[in-house]
């Protein structure tokens, strides 16, 4: 288990020297003030009875109000140095979880609740539901000067009083302080818990103020078992947290202040009898009093650190045990875990064929394999068709083919290579794909469809003939803007999208992933949007699109393939037919009795 302290330390350099630097400094002198107040203030009321010199009182005076003043002057810097450092350290954590997410946890490893849950909590911190990392950092920053002080006043208590009472005042401290710091920690080891249950809690919150949802929730009047739901589980989760707090807090709170009262009490005693006896003067006394107020100030609760070094921690152990998950590049031992690159370099397009021998694959805790003993070729430069019915494995295919996921047995091969001794990176800029639940970013159509290639500079010639190719250059010249229109109403200037002409765009997206150099074209259910007069304007321009590329069709309408060179038929996780359509409906086989059911709907 992460240790907090050392795991906040190791993030200090992230703040980068200049900023940690002035932080800790900051909080040094910051932490020296009070006390340096404390030994001027009393000097002053041990110098004001001084009748022989009556001004003796003037230079503790001034050295007060100077430290007074620079106490509150820097006041407002500790703010602004700790959004810094904050920022920085989590700009940098953020990036990591990120890279994580998006390109070294393998898929089945995202989908894992254990793993949601984490990346949830993560995720609701980054938000400012929760403190960061980098808070965790400017708290653990800003206690400094909370050490600072208890010790300069065990100090002169130690100094002026008696070793005794300075030895007592930092016992009575430490240990309130410690104990009470346990007690949050133990809270926030049942608040870590609980994160299944704030992530149900979360998903109806999104639910009842996600725009996208607004029309299905009142169409269906919903709104009343929203709150309802919400309600419940809310309660669900809270009645326990409640019930854990008061454990972890209510009887140990007694305690804690019978120690600070028993310790506070025997320093008093202390000091007085010091007093009585003779062998204390005036600002001896006046510092004994002012330093055992900052003792026993120490054990209560510090607003500016506490609740963001504990939850703070917590939300990094999240990042570091969501990127457990993650593999590191260049590990060829964990290349069955997925997403791992062999050694960098260029992947050349297939010459021959891509082929899928003998591949087992199945979904974690899944009993039935989805792909089992599949065989599939899929020749270079043409286009194959997969079809068959719900849950045979056509995306299944896909997602192989992309490296999301790799076959528990058997292999993929690229022209007899094997797909996991490819660079991943290298592989993925050869395909073009377009999948049945694409991305509808909210950004103008030129970044939706430039996503098909981020590195390219923009082109906004390419940009309109991939769009033309796709069938969606009326609709962004149409757009007010142009190529630079959002795609979202929710921005000023911006436009909603049907879904067909969403389609349009995500295929604009994929046969700019061409013109960048992508060989490979893989599109799951690509008309599934469209009209019946777009999708047949589609297909009467496939191999004008697909021409010289290898291109993979995967559709539920058989209607939609005949184009294709050869078409393979799925079932059971295997190939149980392959051919052109006209030779599959000739035979009488499966792909003949789908095809003849399917067009039976539209001769009647």
């Amino acid at each position: 288990m992460t240790h907090r302290w050392p795991a906040i330390a190791r993030l200090v350099p992230h703040a980068g020297f200049g900023p940690a630097a002035a932080a800790i400094a900051h909080s040094l002198v910051t932490g020296l003030l009070p006390i340096a107040f404390i030994f001027c203030t009393s000097s002053m009321l041990a110098a004001l009875p001084d009748t022989a010199h009556p001004h003796a009182w003037v230079a503790p005076a001034g050295l007060a109000m100077a430290a007074l003043l620079a106490q509150q002057a820097l006041a407002p810097f500790q703010a602004a140095l700790a959004e810094l450092v904050t920022r920085r350290v989590d700009e940098r954590c953020l990036n990591h979880v990120v890279t994580s997410a998006v390109a070294r946890t393998p898929m089945a490893d995202l989908q894992r609740p254990e793993v949601m849950d984490r990346l949830g909590d993560v995720n609701a911190a980054f938000e400012g539901a929760a403190p960061t990392p980098g808070a965790a950092v400017a708290g653990a920053i800003a206690l400094v000067a909370r050490y600072v002080q208890l010790l300069g006043a065990v100090v002169l208590v130690g100094v002026e009083l008696s070793p005794l009472a300075g030895l007592v005042a930092a016992a009575t401290a430490l240990v309130v302080r410690f104990a009470q710091r346990g007690s949050l920690a133990r809270f926030a080891t049942a608040w870590t818990g609980m994160a299944g249950a704030r992530r149900k809690i979360n998903y109806l919150l999104d639910v009842g103020l996600g725009a996208a949802d607004a029309k299905e929730l009142r169409v269906l009047g919903l709104l009343p078992w929203l709150r309802a739901r919400h309600r419940a589980d809310s309660r669900a989760y809270l009645a326990p947290m409640w019930a854990r707090r008061r454990r972890i807090y209510f009887g140990p709170f007694v305690g804690y202040s019978l120690i600070a009262l028993t310790g506070g009490g025997l320093t008093m005693v202390l000091l007085e009898r010091a007093a009585v006896a003779g062998r204390v003067d005036l600002r001896a006394l006046s510092i004994g009093v002012q330093c055992l107020l900052v003792a026993m100030r120490f054990g209560v609760f510090f607003p500016e650190s506490d609740i963001k070094t504990q939850h703070g921690f917590e939300t990094r152990r999240a990042i570091l045990e969501f990127e457990r998950y993650a593999v590191p590049p260049a590990s060829p031992p964990e290349a069955a875990r997925g997403e791992v690159a062999a050694p960098h370099g260029e992947v050349a397009a297939p010459r021959r064929s891509i082929a899928f021998e003998r591949v087992v694959f199945a979904y974690d805790e899944a009993p039935v394999p989805v792909l089992d003993g599949c065989d599939l070729e899929i020749t270079a430069g043409r286009s194959t068709a997969i079809v068959g019915l719900n849950g045979a494995g056509k995306t299944t295919l896909i997602k192989l083919l992309a490296r999301l996921h790799d076959p528990q047995r058997g292999r993929v091969t690229v022209d007899g290579r094997d797909l996991r001794d490819l660079d991943v990176h290298a592989w993925r800029r050869r395909l073009a794909v377009v999948f049945q639940d694409f991305l509808r970013y909210d950004l103008t159509a030129a970044d939706n469809i430039r996503m098909g290639a981020p590195d390219l500079p923009r082109d906004d010639t390419a940009l309109l003939d991939a769009a033309e190719r796709a069938g969606a250059l009326d609709l962004i010249e149409r757009l007010p803007a142009g190529l630079d229109t959002p795609l979202s109403s929710r921005y000023r200037g911006g436009q909603d999208l049907s879904g067909g002409q969403w389609q349009r765009i995500a295929l604009a997206r994929a046969l700019y992933a061409v013109h960048a150099g992508a060989s490979v074209l893989v599109m799951d259910e690509p008309t599934a949007h469209l009209d019946v007069r777009a999708e047949t304007r589609f297909f009467d321009r496939f191999l004008e699109l697909t021409e010289g590329l290898t291109t993979v069709l995967v559709a539920h309408r058989f209607s939609t393939v005949r184009h294709a060179d050869r078409i393979v038929v799925l079932d059971g996780g295997r190939v149980v037919e392959a051919g052109d359509h006209e030779g599959l409906v000739g035979s009488g086989g499966r792909y003949a009795k789908l095809f003849a059911l399917q067009a039976e709907r539209f001769a009647r």
